[in-house]
């Protein structure tokens, strides 16, 4: 990101740069700022909870990449603060998000050593089933510690939590507890079966507002206090239309979190050297066709109809394109879905005959990443359905997701529709 000549590096003793002399030849529009000159634009939201109107949301255009130490995550996070004083509590929130993360990304690298801890199973089973592994509890614990003591989140809900978590009515009281204004939901290592292999795994959270209303008395008792208390973790029981923000982290060749606060898709890189999340990837945008394909077609059989057709026309360069598609699958969702971002495709987990709603978490996987998808120029469906305006009726219902470049879901809409479904 270039800078005027004009403008002055000022230095403190501690050796950080604090303050630059704005240029005298700002243009209108554009917010002497910090570090840069940062544009700043107007973008429509999801539904506001409290109105069920859209909401404005000012963020700045950062629609190139800093050549020096980049735009950290703390440093476009106190830009949107700034626009968006009301949004001011989620610096702190994304900062529990990107210490966990990089604390996350550092227990994957050390999973395989013979000396650590994290490796094997639990021997417990979660709530869906699934056999949970000690990295699975480790990072949820991580995760779930580092939300609570923001003191900004009043209820969460995870993969490996049989129930969603009451953060304000414990004895166990927040370092902070001003607020209780957010409620988050997430997947604290998607793909975990996969660690063994050295395959990408990720975290993926999404975070919605919190009835602050909502309260329990702590002299109820009985059916009262657990009516009410039930009432307060249905907060997690809200559409994908209602979220405030969502992110994924990812655990590659790099570390990557990606973001969407409702006005556009930003990459972040983990700098190891810095330890901080720079800038990478500004203002993502998902091709609108496409020529991959990233499902598990073992069980193309099992899939409905209408499915089958479209990607049988994908393969033979029949579909509307004319493009033969090639298949890309790894068989974690994070990582499918930050390729097919970059380079456009369609990401699928569909319902079948064996698991007709699918395999993947409608409250923190699919709502949270369709939201990001949609950001970013994308959509996704169920085939019948908008994903983002599916309301979750228990906290770990699955639902079937088909994802990716806008002109391709539009394809697999129609053929659904033509069915008749």
């Amino acid at each position: 990101m270039k800078l005027s000549v004009s403008a002055l590096l000022i230095v403190g003793f501690t050796g950080v740069a604090t303050a630059f002399q704005a240029p005298h030849h700002v243009p209108a529009g554009v917010v002497a700022s910090g570090f840069v000159k940062t544009k700043t634009t107007t973008k429509s939201t999801s539904l506001h909870v409290a109105t069920g109107t859209p909401s404005k949301l000012k963020v700045p255009v950062l629609d190139e990449v800093c050549e020096t130490t980049g735009v950290t995550l703390k440093r476009y996070m106190n830009e949107v603060a700034i626009l968006n004083p009301e949004m001011t509590e989620l610096v702190t929130l994304f900062g529990a998000i990107d210490t966990a993360c990089k604390a996350i990304a550092n227990l994957v690298k050390r999973s395989q050593l013979p000396s650590s801890e994290t490796l094997g199973y639990q021997g417990e089973v979660n709530v869906q089933g699934e056999d949970q592994k000690k990295l699975d509890v480790i990072t949820n614990d991580l995760l779930k510690r580092a939300l609570r003591f923001t003191g900004r989140i009043g209820v969460l809900a995870s993969e490996e939590e049989d129930v969603p978590v009451d953060l304000v009515n414990t004895e166990k009281e927040a370092v902070y507890t001003e607020t209780d204004k957010y409620v988050c939901v997430f997947d604290p290592l998607d793909g975990s079966s996969n660690v063994d292999a050295g395959i990408p795994t990720g975290t993926i959270i999404g975070i919605y507002e919190h009835d602050e209303n909502c309260s329990i008395d702590e002299e109820c008792v009985g059916a009262d206090c657990s009516a009410a208390e039930l009432k307060c973790l249905t907060n997690t029981l809200q559409p994908g239309t209602n979220l405030v923000a969502a992110a994924y982290c990812l655990y590659s060749s790099s570390t990557f979190l990606v973001l969407t606060l409702g006005a556009g898709t930003y990459g972040f890189t983990l700098d190891e050297n810095l330890g901080e999340f720079v800038l990478s990837h500004p203002d993502m945008k998902i091709p609108e066709t496409s020529s991959i394909i990233s499902f598990n077609e073992a069980n193309t059989h099992m899939w409905d109809e209408p499915l089958q057709e479209v990607v049988g026309k994908w393969k033979t360069g029949k579909g509307k394109s004319g493009k033969s598609f090639s298949s890309r699958y790894i068989g974690s969702m994070v990582g499918d879905v930050h390729r097919t971002l970059l380079y456009g495709g369609v990401f699928g987990y569909p319902g079948d005959t064996k698991n007709p709603n699918g395999k993947l978490r409608l409250l923190y996987e699919g709502a949270p990443m369709s939201f990001i998808m949609e950001q970013a120029g994308g959509a996704s469906t169920t085939g019948t359905q908008r994903v983002m305006e599916i309301t979750p009726e228990f906290v770990h219902q699955r639902v079937p997701i088909i994802m990716g470049s806008k002109n391709d879901i539009e394809e697999v809409i129609e053929a659904y529709k033509a069915a008749g479904k």
